[in-house]
Formats: C-alpha cells, structure tokens, sequence
C-alpha cells in the first residue's frame, strides 16, 4: 500500500484482514496503519523507490491509493518492472489531473456536465466571469488537495479566485489554468465503480461534507465527514450514473487510448433533469473509502485482483445493509494553518464501543512515544449501525471519548440523511 493517510488505514485494514494476504507493507503508512501493516519509511512520491521496495521484496499486489503517485506515473513504473498494481497509469489518471481534460473528453464523448470555459489569461476569466454572472465556479485545473474549487457567490469572489489561481500562484502549477464553470443546482453525492479497463463494478454511494463548518459553512476542505448509503441516490439514479457517465467515460477512455483501470470516483450532482459529472477522482475518496470498507463484506482483495485483471465482468461484491458514517477531527486552524502535534488520547476506549473503528488520517509518534496530530485531518471516527441515525450517534459518542484539546470536527455530518427523515 503506498500512502499515509485515513483512506490507506482503511485500505490497509481491509486487506490485511484477508485469508489472502500473508504479508502487508505501507509506504510510508501512519502508527493507525502500523497495527494492521509493516511501515516502510518511504514517502509516497519517491517512486523509484517504491518500485525498488516492492521488486526486492517480490510483492503480488501493489495498491495506489493517493493521487499525486497516480498522476506521476507510479502505475507505469511498477508494471513496467513487472509488478501488478492496481491504479490507473498517468495517461488515464489525467481524469484527475486536469479538469480541463476531463471536461473536453465530456464535451467529446456527450458526457452530462456543467457548462465551462477554461482560461489561462486572468483578464479574459475576469470577463467571462462578469458576463456570465453568479453564482459561478472557479476551479484549478490541476490537483490541489481537494481545495482547489471556489464556488463564489459574488462575481467578485469568483473574478479573486481566478486571480489568485492565475496571476498569484496560490495552487502553483496547478492553477496556471483555470476550469470557470456553470454553478449546479442539486445535491452533491459521490459514487464509485471499480474498473478494469472495459467494464465498471458499481460499488457504493457516500455524502462527502466538504465545508470545514456546520451547516456546511466556511471554506472548502479535503472533507470533513461521510456517510453511506445516500438517501437521495435512489436505484434509477444510479443506474442514470452508470448508463450516462461511467460507462461512456470508461469506453471514452479506451476509445482515446487511455484505458482506466483503478477505481473511478464520480463526484455528482443530482439535478432536476438527472445526475451531471462535477469531476472524477481516479483513486478511493477520503474519508469516503473509511465508510465503503466498514460496509464491505466481501474480501476487498480478490476485487483490486479482478480490476488489474480484466475480470470485473462477471464480479459481485456483497455489502452490509446497515449505514456507516464517519467524522473527521481534524487540527484547530485546519484547512489554512492547523496545529501540529497536539497530543491525542483516548482512541482505545472509543473503539471498545461496538461498530466502532477509528482510522488515523494525520498521526504521528512523537520522541516520547505518544500520539500526537501531524496533519490537517488527523482522525477518522468512523461507525457502522442500522441506520444513519444510528450511526451518526455512536460516531458522535466515540468522538466524545478521544482527548484530543488541539482538535475539533463538525457536529451535523450526515444532516442532509436526517433532514429527509
């Protein structure tokens, strides 16, 4: 497993609970993930490196889960030394790296989207701005940690976002062109399907809170809870997102040379005129996965095997019916500048309580030994009960048992659910 965060613990957790597995290393892993697999001290961006790593020590199955090693081509590397990898390599990763390109293989292909420009010049997005009026949505076109969308109110903080992007360098290279797009009424929710280069598994739906506040409030994080199921993705509208978006976009890919294998995360709105792309993620989402994997009953191996094997065609994965939801507490000053190394305790008493598992997003050991918080995101309290009702109580009640002073989360994840009672 290559990665560090929330996501790769719960990876790392369902794997290693496989009769299949006989040995799991994480590069560079987390003290969460170190009780379920052995650490390697190598980042994830080292690439070359880890396919060292992985040829010396003769690993069957290599798992991506970030998406800067994705991007980078950490897939072609590995499978050019003859390791199997499940992931997309870079030419079909683009579906994350570039909205821009995600958007024209749209416009290509009739795939459901949001209407769009893309700039490189701050003028000329200033002026489509102004013209277009808001709400509008400004995007970085390439990868930004999940922070690199501006959905402005104003045409003033939209004409900001594109100057900042464009002539500020706030995302670096990956602002140097900008994504302006039509704002979508709905609501948001993400899915996924696991693909082997021609068919896709659907796998589960989840609602990502990405607001760092309550009542979805505040700036845009990297996510700051889950839960799945989604109430408002009924049986048709998946079946809408399979037929009009995944499907086509897989077929889209082949047809252009640029076969995706991996699991494809579709992040959607869901119009009055059915579900449109918002953008695709081309690894597991985080936290999304931590909800996916406490709701997996199925061996989650044979399924990375089958989708790096072209076999998806005539695979099943089996689910628990009960919810999962999963709160992310994260460090005090997150998303722009959150405290570091604030001792966390406390994480064993709210795993004795039953469907409960706490999956560890940014931690680290500090000289003494104890567990301190090195990251934004530093946990994920995740549950699993009958319903997301349920759910989001004993996530809440284990929540209230880690002593974490430097840390805090939302308080109304998996609201949208409760609203619809």
């Amino acid at each position: 497993m290559v990665g560090s965060g929330g996501r790769e613990h719960a990876l790392c957790w369902a794997i290693a609970a496989s009769p299949l597995c006989d040995k799991l290393y994480c590069a560079p892993g987390n003290p969460g993930i170190a009780t379920v697999a052995e650490p390697v001290p190598i980042p994830a961006m080292e690439l070359d490196r880890i396919v060292g790593f992985a040829a010396e020590q003769k690993i069957d199955l290599l798992v991506v889960g970030p998406e800067t090693p994705l991007v980078a081509g950490l897939v072609d590397k590995a499978e050019a030394a003859g390791i199997k990898t499940f992931g997309p390599r870079a030419a079909a990763a683009a579906l994350e790296g570039s909205k821009g390109f995600t958007k024209e293989l749209c416009a290509r292909h009739g795939i459901p989207t949001a209407s769009y420009r893309i700039f490189t010049d701050a003028d000329s997005a200033c002026a489509y701005i102004a013209a277009k009026g808001a709400p509008i949505v400004v995007k970085a076109d390439g990868l930004a940690a999940g922070k690199g969308v501006t959905v402005a109110r104003t045409v003033d903080e939209a004409q900001q976002a594109a100057r900042d992007a464009l002539l500020g360098g706030r995302f670096g290279a990956s602002g140097s062109s900008v994504v302006v797009e039509e704002f979508l009424e709905g609501e948001i929710a993400s899915f996924f399907a696991l693909v082997d280069g021609a068919h896709a598994l659907p796998l589960l739906t989840a609602q990502d809170h990405k607001a760092v506040g309550d009542g979805d409030t505040g700036p845009n994080t990297g996510g700051m809870g889950c839960y799945s199921p989604v109430p408002a993705m009924t049986e048709a509208i998946a079946e809408q997102t399979m037929s009009r978006i995944v499907r086509p976009t897989v077929a889209a890919m082949a047809a252009e040379g640029r076969p995706f294998k991996g699991v494809l995360f579709t992040e959607l709105m869901i119009c009055r005129d059915g579900p449109k792309l918002i953008e695709f993620n081309v690894r597991f989402g985080d936290p999304e996965c931590q909800v996916m994997m406490v709701r997996l009953k199925s061996d989650v191996v044979p399924a990375l095997l089958a989708a790096c094997d072209g076999e998806l065609k005539s695979f099943d994965l089996r689910w628990h019916e009960d919810a999962a939801l999963s709160v992310v507490v994260a460090a005090k000053g997150y998303p722009e500048k959150p405290v570091a190394g604030g001792l966390i305790q406390g994480i064993d008493r709210a795993e004795a309580l039953p469907g409960v598992t706490v999956f560890h997003a940014g931690t680290r050991n500090d000289p003494q030994g104890r567990l301190v918080a090195a990251g934004g995101r530093v946990l994920n309290v995740t549950a699993r009960a009958g319903t997301v009702a349920e759910a989001q109580a004993l996530a809440y009640r284990a929540v209230d048992l880690i002593d974490f002073p430097d840390g805090f989360c939302r308080r109304d994840i998996g609201w949208r659910a409760l609203h619809r009672g």
